[in-house]
């Protein structure tokens, strides 16, 4: 990493901040640049611990801004977590409940064809946002629906064509909404668009921006050479990746050769993280960065041979929400506002994204029968009231299974509650190996990780 890049990085963070803990500042209508990735999950970072997938922009990215140690996808599958993190909504209440394909599955179900016609009414972020004032613009992967010309707010939009079968050389993409071929590797052609509408972008007006790059969702080929070589020789000895397991479902073929197949994925994440500095540089170039928050997330998380499966929570039948699949990245860089090297250990999911966005900006969450919160009150460090602390519980679906997970324990109940279930201390076996969930020891905490499900299942029907 030269000394250039990673002065921009951490130079206006180390500038002095409030007083955290003081009532929230006057709003400021930051510009709001979310990059989102596409299977790449928390474990597999850097900063979240990985010790051979090289990311050293997203680890400096946290670095200069805040990590959310437990951040959740509510769903382990693409489509629908989008929706979940644009809307506020569960998949239950969208209608997205897994990725969309032209070809879907009956046995075991797998993929959804459509998005019901009722999701052109959701209220997305960007909705709220434009009917604040903001320029929104949206480039890469939508894949929620009608991708040539996403509508919500967006009136600038570059967008992926294929969905899950798109590669990353010559892509067909639709700019505003008319299809243009370009030549080139799709990761760079966003940024290049991305870079671009920044600086169609003024002081005068706030702006917010989504690059949803498809990194690092197969297939594997298509990335520059440089980024397979970095990885030619890793032997991947710390990715604690299982024996293949008999309920595997989709990409069986990945675990054939599970070393090789990590090389290129953690090639294609690489070549993700040298999008960073790229964009956070055209952001200082034009004076945005100290009024922007910048945000790092991704749609669910990704197994890479562990527990024995490749993809995510349609890897296996029945589906899982194994940790892997539902803890997704989640950084804040905001200079000047959110303190440099700093964490937030409290459990927070997709759902509290939209409440915070209304709370940056100060305006109504809509009234959809949203499950989240603001979680800004965390990242400025304030003290929560006694009568309103922060939720201890995250929850998850999946199509016909269901997850509550507290600080310590997870539950995942399937067929309501009729099985196969599970249970797990997630402390003391992180890697989810020992199913409590009949073991009578832990009958208290499992009924109670079931009453609050049920609650949730109840106010998000």
């Amino acid at each position: 990493m030269d000394l250039n890049r990673r002065q921009l990085l951490l130079g206006a963070a180390a500038a002095a901040v409030p007083a955290f803990g003081a009532k929230k500042p006057v709003p400021l209508r930051p510009n709001i640049v979310m990059v989102l990735a596409n299977d790449l999950a928390a474990w597999m970072l850097g900063c979240y611990g990985n010790q051979e997938i090289k990311t050293p922009n997203i680890d400096i990215l946290a670095r200069s801004g805040m990590r959310f140690i437990n951040s959740f996808a509510v769903t382990p599958i693409s489509s629908a977590s989008r929706a979940t993190l644009f809307t506020g909504r569960t998949p239950r209440q969208t209608g997205i409940y897994d990725f969309l394909t032209d070809t879907p599955i009956e046995k075991p179900p797998q993929g959804q064809k459509d998005v019901p016609a009722s999701f052109a009414n959701e209220v997305m972020v960007s909705d709220i946002l434009a009917k604040t004032g903001y320029n929104c613009g949206y480039i890469g992967k939508w894949h929620m629906g009608h991708d040539e010309q996403p509508g919500h707010g967006f009136r600038y939009t570059y967008t992926l064509g294929g969905g899950t079968s798109a590669g990353y050389q010559n892509p067909t993409m639709y700019l505003n909404g008319k299809a243009v071929n370009e030549d080139g590797y799709s990761t760079e052609l966003m940024t290049k668009r991305a870079t671009e509408f920044i600086d169609q972008q003024s002081t005068s007006k706030p702006f917010f921006l989504t690059i949803g790059y498809q990194n690092p969702h197969t297939p594997y080929s298509g990335h520059p050479q440089k980024y397979y070589d970095l990885y030619a020789k890793t032997k991947f000895d710390s990715i604690g990746y299982d024996t293949p397991a008999g309920n595997a479902l989709r990409e069986k073929d990945m675990l054939k050769d599970i070393v090789g197949n990590i090389r290129k994925c953690a090639a294609a994440t690489t070549a993700l993280d040298d999008q960073i500095p790229v964009l956070l540089k055209r952001l200082q170039d034009r004076g945005f960065r100290d009024n922007t928050l910048f945000v790092f997330t991704s749609d669910n998380g990704y197994l890479l041979g562990r527990h024995g499966l490749w993809s995510k929570g349609l890897a296996s039948d029945p589906p899982n929400l194994y940790e892997e699949v539902m803890q997704v990245p989640m950084l804040w860089s905001w200079p000047g506002r959110i303190p440099a090297e700093s964490a937030v250990p409290d459990l927070v999911s997709h759902y509290d994204f939209v409440p915070t966005v209304c709370d940056i900006v100060d305006t109504d969450v809509p009234e959809r029968k949203l499950c989240g919160r603001s979680y800004l009150p965390l990242a400025f460090r304030q003290k929560l009231p006694k009568k309103e602390p922060w939720p201890t519980t995250v929850f998850g679906e999946f199509r016909n299974t269901f997850m509550a997970r507290d600080r310590r324990y997870k539950i995942v109940v399937r067929n309501d509650a009729k099985g196969p279930n599970e249970m797990y201390d997630v402390v003391a076996d992180p890697r989810e190996k020992v199913n409590q969930y009949n073991n009578p020891q832990f009958i208290t905490v499992r009924d109670r990780l079931l009453g609050q499900l049920q609650d949730w299942k109840s106010r998000t029907a």
